[in-house]
Formats: structure tokens, C-alpha cells, sequence
């Protein structure tokens, strides 16, 4: 903490000099660093200060001998360290893009209408996730499934760090419980992918050529309810050099389905580049043998008893329906843990 001090002081000084406000461009982007470091601080100076508070109470509590504060001490005590574990959580998150908000897309496997189901019980862990850490969630295109569901979905997790924590989440989720759709009430193994990218800012060099670009429009459809509107406002970009395509529905606008799903095709373009440029790296690195990518990370099992693990850390608990109401973050930590630990 000392060296992000020293850090924000030369920050400071730097603002002092007279041509600082010659280049706006770079000015800003110095202020923005400057709140950056400020926003890293500060968290830890308000906790420390609030321990040397607790410790005053407790010394005036030990010489008067008061026990009345002794509830108020301990659950201050609690308190703090929630704070510390989630503030020593943040200090994992130095990727170059874990601040960014996070583009959510959830797949279901193979299995019909389970697999499907299980693709909306994702969803819903993960917007009863981002409820408990304050973030905006936003579904912007789905293809429902038959029956329930949804064959897919995309959503955006916007606030700082939405990307550095989810990126723990993808991979192949795997479902085991009792039918709701079987009759005859047998078990089913389920499985549903989870793919995690950063929105990349529009000050990052991805260039998208407008020739490059093919945008339909169509009218939204689905559970949307009143959001739902009764005009051609739903957009399909298709951006053809790549073959990716995009597509926005859920906002009440054509204007605003566009930009939306621009943001997400910006996404997917920075990290398709990012990916040949791991490609690149992986082949000067010699063949390392096979990855496979189609393994579960987690499992979710309810029958014949409960317990969710996580393959890559092995923590796990009994405590499925917490799981799935959004309480994930042991999970999150311990693989950010894991990972940088292994210097990743």
C-alpha cells in the first residue's frame, strides 16, 4: 500500500505542471488513472481507520470496566474481516481487463429442455450474483428453448471488476438432480457452457469497417412482457470478415438495441485478436499436448444428495440452493487464488 501511495503522489505532481492541461486527451487520461489509484486507497485507509476506532472502544470498555460495548465490538470485529477478504479478493485483480464490465453467455448442452432449464438457472445465479455485489445486469439477446429455458443467452454485468471475477466462471457447468420434466421422476445429468469476455472501452484499437457490416432488423419476441415492442427494434449485426454475429432485443429501441449490440460485437472481435495472440505464443511454445476444453469446472449435484464442487480448487459445499442464489464467491476467490498463485 505504501508503493500505490508513493504512486498517487507522483500522479499528484504531476498535475502541477504548467503544460499538464495542454494535451486534454492525455490529461484525462492521467485523472482517470489518478481516481484509479485513489479508489485503491482509499478502501484500506477507511478500514484501518475503522480498526484503530474499534481498538480505542475496547481499551475505554477494558478501563471502565464496561461490558455493554462487548456485542458492538464483535460485531464490528465481523465486520472487518468481511471487508478484509473482500479488499485482499481485489488485490488478485490486476489483468489488464479485469475491471471491465463482463459479457455473459450461457449455453446449453446437449439434453433438450433439461439442459435448457439449466441454462436459465445459470442465469439467474448469476443475476442474484451481481444483485449482492450492486452491478447492473442485463440480458440483451436470447433464443429460448423448447419448452423452458433458453438455448442461449447474453447478458452484461456492468461495474468495476465485473470481468475480473467472472472470468472464474467459465467453462462447462454440469447439473445432477431429479427430472422436473421426466413423469417418472428419474435423475438427469445436465450440462450448460459459460464463456466470460471483457467490453473492451472504444478507446481500445478495435476497428470495425462499416462495409464490413451486415444489420437486419426484426421484431422482438418471447417472455418480454411490456417490454416488448411491437415494431422491427430488435437488431442482428453480422460482422462478415469473421462470421460472428450479434444481436440485441431487450432494449425499447432500435437506437439503443444497435449500440448495445455493437458493444458486445466489439467484445467478441478483442477477444478473438487476443485469442491468435495466445495462438502465437502457444506456437512458439511448442506443441504442449491436447487441451480440453469440454470438461465440467463445476459440478451441482441435488440427488441422490447435495453438494456443489469446483473441479479446478476442490472447495465445495452442501449448500446448493446458496449456490444457486447467487452465492459464489467462495468459489471466485479460491480459483483467483489458485490462479495467482500459479503466476497467471
Amino acid at each position: 500500500m505504501a508503493g500505490k501511495r508513493r504512486q498517487l503522489q507522483a500522479l499528484m505532481a504531476k498535475t502541477e505542471e504548467a503544460d499538464f492541461w495542454n494535451d486534454i486527451e492525455s490529461a484525462q487520461k492521467h485523472m482517470q488513472l489518478i481516481s484509479q489509484v485513489r479508489q485503491t486507497i482509499e478502501p484500506w485507509e477507511e478500514l484501518r481507520a475503522r480498526w484503530e476506532d474499534l481498538q480505542v472502544l475496547a481499551e475505554l470498555a477494558v478501563e471502565e470496566g464496561d461490558d455493554s460495548v462487548e456485542q458492538e465490538i464483535r460485531q464490528g470485529v465481523q465486520e472487518i474481516r468481511r471487508q478484509l477478504a473482500a479488499l485482499e479478493l481485489k488485490t488478485f485483480l490486476a489483468g489488464k481487463h479485469d475491471r471491465a464490465t463482463a459479457v455473459l453467455t450461457i449455453t446449453a448442452g446437449a439434453g433438450g429442455t433439461e439442459s435448457c432449464d439449466w441454462a436459465e438457472m445459470l442465469l439467474r445465479m448469476y443475476q442474484l450474483w451481481a444483485d449482492r455485489h450492486g452491478y447492473d445486469f442485463q440480458v440483451v439477446s436470447f433464443v429460448e428453448g423448447e419448452g423452458a429455458g433458453f438455448r442461449n443467452v447474453t447478458a452484461r454485468v456492468v461495474g468495476e471488476f465485473a470481468y475480473g471475477y467472472l472470468k472464474a466462471e467459465a467453462g462447462v457447468h454440469r447439473l445432477v438432480r431429479i427430472s422436473p420434466f421426466d413423469a417418472s421422476k428419474r435423475r438427469h445429468t445436465s450440462f450448460a457452457s459459460v464463456d466470460v469476455i471483457p467490453e473492451i472501452d472504444d478507446d481500445v484499437e478495435v476497428v470495425i469497417s462499416p462495409e464490413d457490416l451486415r444489420i437486419d432488423t426484426f421484431r422482438s419476441s418471447g417472455a418480454g412482457g411490456q417490454h416488448v415492442n411491437k415494431t422491427d427494434s430488435a437488431v442482428r449485426i453480422t460482422h462478415l470478415p469473421t462470421g460472428i454475429v450479434v444481436q440485441c432485443q431487450n432494449e425499447r429501441s432500435q437506437h439503443a438495441n444497435r449500440r448495445t449490440a455493437m458493444r458486445v460485437l466489439r467484445a467478441r472481435l478483442a477477444q478473438l485478436e487476443r485469442q491468435k495472440q495466445n495462438q502465437e505464443i502457444e506456437n512458439l511454445r511448442g506443441n504442449r499436448g491436447k487441451i480440453d476444453f469440454g470438461s465440467q469446472i463445476r459440478s451441482y449435484v441435488m440427488m441422490p444428495y447435495k453438494m456443489v464442487k469446483d473441479h479446478r480448487t476442490g472447495v465445495e459445499t452442501s449448500d446448493v440452493d446458496g449456490v444457486l442464489n447467487g452465492d459464489i464467491d467462495g468459489f471466485i476467490q479460491a480459483y483467483l487464488q489458485t490462479m495467482a498463485g500459479q503466476g497467471r
